[in-house]
């Protein structure tokens, strides 16, 4: 038996080399023999991609494409993501995850809020009493009067001299006299025919 048939191996000397030098990497980017005449690859087979005998490219995993130039990920990068080697995807804004899967929310949303895409949009979900781009701000149906500032659902928090719900009962810390109201921080409005801070003068008529 002639030797050119793969050295008594029994398999055709082309596909013999293309065995021995799947197993070295010092092959890779060379031209695999077919028959007469060299082999060549332009360009050259990227990513350690075997040039075959007809001058196509054999690519190593992970890589596809005419010259092996593409990496591969699987499974494939998800909302809009762009495999940049096999297994890594780079993900647009919004979403995270190894294959952009995971919605992701710039700074996370807080006070229970939930990270969701709504129609490609990712935003907060927040929970209920909370609004804002990442619930951070409460919300208080009654409103904060007197600058006072919402710090919890339904729960202001007062500036002195005012107290209540919406912050807009005004403390006097000397009583009003005589049925007197307080209107403002230690200011009464008195009723006739009184007068003073307490509405304890009464008018001579």
């Amino acid at each position: 038996m002639s030797r050119r048939d793969g050295g008594g191996t029994g398999l055709p000397r082309p596909l013999l080399w293309l065995a021995l030098c799947a197993l070295c990497p010092l092959c890779r980017g060379a031209a695999l023999p077919s028959g007469p005449g060299p082999a060549a690859c332009s360009p050259r087979c990227r990513h350690g991609g075997l040039c075959l005998g007809n001058g196509t490219c054999l690519c190593s995993k992970g890589y596809e494409g005419e010259h092996c130039q593409h990496a591969t990920c699987y499974p494939k990068c998800k909302n809009g993501g762009e495999c940049l080697r096999p297994g890594k995807c780079r993900c647009p804004p919004g979403y995270g995850g190894r294959y952009c899967h995971k919605v992701s929310c710039e700074g996370g949303c807080q006070n229970g809020g939930e990270c969701v895409s709504v129609n490609g949009v990712v935003k907060c979900l927040c929970a209920s009493g909370w609004t804002g781009s990442r619930c951070q701000e409460a919300i208080c149906p009654q409103g904060c009067r007197n600058n006072g500032a919402c710090v919890a659902p339904g729960i202001c928090s007062c500036p002195a001299g005012w107290v209540g719900g919406a912050c807009h009962l005004a403390v006097c810390k000397l009583p009003c006299q005589h049925g007197g109201k307080c209107i403002a921080p230690n200011v009464c409005r008195c009723r006739l025919p009184y007068s003073g801070l307490q509405c304890t003068k009464k008018r001579k008529e």
